[in-house]
């Protein structure tokens, strides 16, 4: 640390109690009160180099002059300021460093100790020592800190300003030209071969110096200063993510929810192995809603699971509407990066209905849909074969949120108080383009059947409505197909489409299977270049062929499964028949097959199944 030596006569005060005495042989011959200080001086050593000091002795001169007593409470720094300012006045030896420069800078403005008193007067000598404090970032910051001591009077004579500009320059500039932040003794300790200059490394090989590197330091300025560095470097173009990584330093330093899960069972608000004192709410409170303000408001320069923390912190805080919705819509337009973790918010309101806040994910789900609507129309973009391949930004981004929210669906959907619209109303909101396949959302769906036994068959009809059996995994078809919670015509659905992949697939292999052998075969009619058969090509087939044999084994077992369901439902005949088996005749098959002619109107849901077979929706 910077430091600079005034005086040059031995120390010759001694403090006896709340008094302080000059001891120079002489009495004294005014006593100036500072708080609860007294300090017992000589008028000559004060009047000839203040003007304040001079014009209260001249008014005094009329009184009993052994008794000339001066009071300065309102000198800034207080007592212990005005000690130095006395030993100054005496020529004793005092070292200005950046932690009382400040404090004596403004006193000597207070006092009028210019050079009109005095050459080389306390003014001009803390001015020029306070330019060296500004080259050095260590010393800026100290005294940046000390300014809150004498803060009025700061500001009057720029002092914080000129701090703040100070650091912001240092902060801003490129990190691999910043050497050591510290000065003085501590520079000796930098590497061999380097020399500093105000913080600022001139060696040819400096040492690296990452973008974090001013984050600590500023941490320990109190919010209104930090704020105005935060603007400061703004205002300097430095990139957003250097501004945003110090703003989440400062958060999770100073809001304890921020550095560990918050639990909505227990109220104990306290972070374990914090060293910074607890804020109270308001004061957190506060703290929030500034931060938030402050982000950067670009997309993605601020991480979703910090966000996501601060919403929830929000929530505990009850911080403002406005303050949450600004998070709400930051979380939104970037929810594709937000992991489902910390997606499961609990539900904090007065009137807590259900388990976690779902108006929450829905209000951040719509914000991103929003979002992504408007990068779409902005682009004259619309939702055809060329953005369903694979690779597409938009679709990637739809994508991985449609996953988010299946996820989202299945961990709250064993909530028993959560309502069957709450529920369709947030998955509905996913376009069926944005899901490759329907698991996820069967899924949760299965879960919430299961949770909620009650519902009605129009209900669950309603709900599985959201699934599109054509993009169901052959895993989870052969689960719906044996699913007792799922509407029969659901079930319905899921063997005709998995029945005509089948045969597509039986259909596909045995086409590649006769071109290979045709192929192999010169007398065959396709007309191929002429080339050797390889060992891979024989082993090619035997594979294909085994595949499909594979597949008849499993339509086999799907025909066995429906053959189960007639023989507990008589109606379905007409159902098997539509989908092409064949099953065994029973005793009462021709009066069967009458009855299946005379009613028309049992064939009406497979006709609605046939026609949807494209869509893959329930109707």
């Amino acid at each position: 640390m910077a430091c600079m030596k005034l005086g040059s006569k031995p120390e010759a005060f001694h403090l006896d109690g709340q008094t302080l005495l000059c001891s120079t042989g002489l009495p004294s011959d005014v006593i100036i009160e500072v708080g609860e200080m007294s300090f017992h001086l000589h008028k000559f050593p004060l009047l000839s180099r203040s003007g304040v000091i001079e014009n209260l002795i001249g008014e005094s001169s009329g009184e009993d002059e052994r008794n000339c007593i001066l009071q300065l409470h309102d000198i800034p720094g207080g007592a212990k300021t005005f000690l130095l300012v006395a030993k100054f006045c005496y020529g004793v030896k005092i070292e200005l460093t950046a932690l009382n420069v400040v404090s004596l800078r403004c006193a000597a403005e207070h006092l009028q100790m210019k050079e009109n008193f005095g050459e080389g007067n306390l003014v001009s000598q803390t001015e020029n020592f306070l330019n060296e404090v500004f080259g050095d970032w260590t010393d800026s910051l100290k005294a940046l800190e000390a300014c809150e001591e004498v803060l009025p009077h700061a500001e009057e004579l720029h002092i914080v300003s000129r701090c703040i500009n100070s650091l912001a320059v240092k902060a801003s500039a490129d990190p691999s030209l910043v050497g050591w932040p510290e000065s003085g003794g501590e520079a000796a300790q930098s590497p061999v071969g380097t020399v500093l200059w105000n913080g600022i490394l001139t060696s040819s090989n400096p040492h690296p110096v990452s973008d974090d590197w001013w984050y600590e330091d500023v941490s320990c300025l109190k919010l209104p200063m930090y704020k105005r560095l935060i603007l400061a470097v703004e205002s300097r173009a430095m990139r957003p993510e250097r501004i945003s990584g110090s703003l989440m330093y400062y958060t999770k330093k100073y809001l304890p929810l921020m550095g560990r899960q918050s639990s909505f069972q227990n109220g104990n608000r306290a972070a374990l192995g914090s060293t910074v004192s607890a804020l109270s709410d308001a004061d957190q409170r506060n703290l929030l809603e500034e931060i938030v303000e402050l982000l950067p408001d670009q997309k993605g320069v601020t991480s979703t699971k910090f966000l996501l923390r601060l919403l929830r912190t929000s929530m505990l805080l009850h911080a403002s509407p406005s303050c949450r919705e600004n998070l709400e819509k930051r979380i939104g337009a970037q929810l594709d990066q937000a992991v489902l973790e910390d997606l499961i918010i609990p539900n904090l309101g007065y009137s807590v209905e259900t388990l976690y806040d779902i108006d929450c994910v829905q209000r951040i789900l719509d914000h991103f849909m929003l979002v992504d609507r408007d990068v779409t129309d902005s682009t004259n973009c619309i939702v055809d074969e060329a953005q369903l391949m694979v690779g597409s930004h938009s679709l990637t981004r739809m994508t991985m949120v449609a996953n988010l929210v299946d996820g989202y669906l299945a961990e709250v959907a064993p909530d028993v108080n959560l309502k069957l619209q709450k529920f369709q109303s947030l998955a509905a909101v996913i376009p069926d383009y944005a899901r490759p396949l329907d698991d996820g959302i069967y899924r949760a769906i299965d879960i919430y059947l299961k949770a909620h036994p009650w519902l009605t068959d129009s209900e669950r009809e309603l709900i599985c409505r959201l699934v599109n059996c054509q993009k169901l995994s052959l895993e989870a078809s052969t689960h719906a197909a044996q699913n007792e919670r799922l509407p029969l015509r659901l079930i319905v659905q899921v063997l005709f489409f998995e029945q005509l992949r089948l045969r597509t697939s039986i259909a596909g292999w045995f086409f590649v299977s006769d071109n290979l052998e045709t192929s192999q075969d010169p007398s065959g009619n396709l007309a191929l270049p002429r080339r050797s058969t390889t060992q891979d090509e024989i082993v090619a087939v035997d594979d294909m062929r085994e595949r499909v044999s594979e597949l008849e084994k499993e339509c086999l077992s799907m025909k066995k499964e429906i053959e189960k369901l007639v023989t507990t439902k008589r109606s379905w005949n007409i159902f098997c028949r539509r989908l092409g088996f064949r099953l065994k005749p029973n005793s009462s098959g021709p009066k069967a097959s009458n009855n299946a002619k005379a009613s028309p109107s049992s064939t009406t849901p497979l006709l609605n199944t046939s026609q949807n077979q494209h869509s893959g929706k329930l109707v």
